[in-house]
């Protein structure tokens, strides 16, 4: 996948995003979502991503990301699913194009929406009708975040600089009414 030539920044946060081509499955099993995951692990911080919310799901994915260098987000993101595809088609027997298109990302350019936007991709599952509740969902890093899961794809100190304690993200995150008119502000950061 050559280079797209778009314009990345060191220290801005990104929503990046992408779903199966014809809306179908990237993930055919438990083990495919744990074979990205640690592809995360080994890729990440080799290329200056760090990992701030995600949430895998069957057909889609969704990552907040900060870009740490200069070299751009999408060199991560390349490496990360040219792998990832690879090794799915070997083991499904399957050939051609999983994705739709190329990932899309969106420059979360306002302090005050990174914080719904890691509501709106924890929640995700709930939305989909996957899960009752978002710590119900092992694919993303939620349970991480509210400190039920110690796993290696959370970003404590920016947990930490937003939220007093757990049970504080937890009300947020379980605040539906105000959830539909955050979403609202954020339209231009969200899945089109």
């Amino acid at each position: 996948m050559p280079y797209r030539g778009d314009a990345f920044a060191q220290g801005q946060y990104y929503h990046v995003y992408n779903r199966g081509a014809g809306k179908g499955k990237i993930f055919f099993n438990d083990g495919n979502y744990h074979y990205l995951l640690q592809l995360v692990k080994g890729y990440h911080h080799k290329h200056g991503a760090t990992v701030i919310a995600y949430c895998l799901m069957p057909n889609h994915y969704h990552f907040l990301l900060r870009q740490e260098l200069d070299e751009p987000l999408s060199k991560f993101m390349q490496v990360l699913f040219n792998s990832y595809v690879q090794a799915l088609n070997l083991q499904q027997g399957r050939t051609g194009t999983l994705f739709e298109g190329r990932f899309k990302h969106k420059c979360v350019d306002q302090w005050e929406y990174l914080m719904v936007l890691c509501r709106y991709i924890h929640r995700n599952p709930v939305k989909a009708g996957l899960a009752a509740k978002p710590e119900d969902w092992a694919y993303s890093n939620y349970r991480d975040w509210i400190e039920v899961r110690d796993g290696a794809l959370v970003n404590k100190v920016f947990v930490q600089d937003h939220y007093s304690s757990a049970d504080e993200y937890v009300r947020f995150v379980n605040d539906v009414e105000d959830e539909e008119k955050s979403y609202e502000k954020i339209s231009k950061y969200l899945f089109d």
